[in-house]
C-alpha cells in the first residue's frame, strides 16, 4: 500500500503545489499579553495562524510568577503543553489543578477556565486552539486573587 494512502493523502489536489513554510525564530516579535486579558507580566512568542482551510493557531506563552489569564473559553477547545515551570489551571466551579513542565492539558470546547503561573514560579506553555468562524477565544472577566488562590 502506498504511503500516501496509509496517511490519507491520496488525491490531495491543489494543496500539493502549496509550499511548506518555515517561520524562523526571531522573525515574529514577542508581544506583551494585553492587560484586558491577563493579570501580571505575560509574554507571547511565536504566535501563528494557519491559512484556510486549516484553522489551527497558537503561540508560546510565558507567565511570570502570579501572572494569569482572565477567565475565557474557546469555541473548539484548547490544548496546552507546559514546557517550563509550574502553574495552575481551573475550570469555572471546579478546584484549582496544579500543572508542571511536561504536562499536557486539554480544555474542552466552550469551557470557562483560566491558566497561569504558580505564585512563586514562572510557567511557559504552548497554547493551541482552532478558530471557529475566525474566532479562537471568548474573553471574560479577570481572575481575582481569591479565585487565583492567594
Amino acid at each position: 500500500m502506498a504511503l500516501a494512502s496509509v496517511i490519507g493523502m491520496s488525491g490531495v489536489g491543489a494543496q500539493e503545489s502549496a509550499p511548506v513554510t518555515v517561520s524562523r525564530v526571531g522573525t515574529i516579535p514577542s508581544t506583551a499579553g494585553p492587560a484586558q486579558n491577563f493579570t501580571g507580566a505575560v509574554r507571547v512568542d511565536s504566535r501563528f495562524q494557519t491559512p484556510a482551510p486549516a484553522r489551527v493557531g497558537g503561540g508560546i506563552v510565558t507567565f511570570e510568577p502570579g501572572a494569569r489569564t482572565a477567565w475565557h473559553a474557546h469555541p473548539l477547545g484548547q490544548t496546552l503543553i507546559v514546557t517550563a515551570g509550574s502553574g495552575r489551571v481551573q475550570k469555572w466551579g471546579q478546584p484549582l489543578q496544579e500543572i508542571r513542565s511536561g504536562d499536557v492539558v486539554w480544555i474542552p470546547p466552550n469551557v470557562k477556565h483560566w491558566h497561569g503561573a504558580a505564585p512563586t514560579t514562572a510557567m511557559s506553555h504552548v497554547a493551541i486552539a482552532e478558530a471557529l468562524d475566525g474566532k479562537t477565544t471568548d474573553w471574560m472577566e479577570q481572575v481575582n486573587n481569591e479565585q487565583y488562590g492567594k
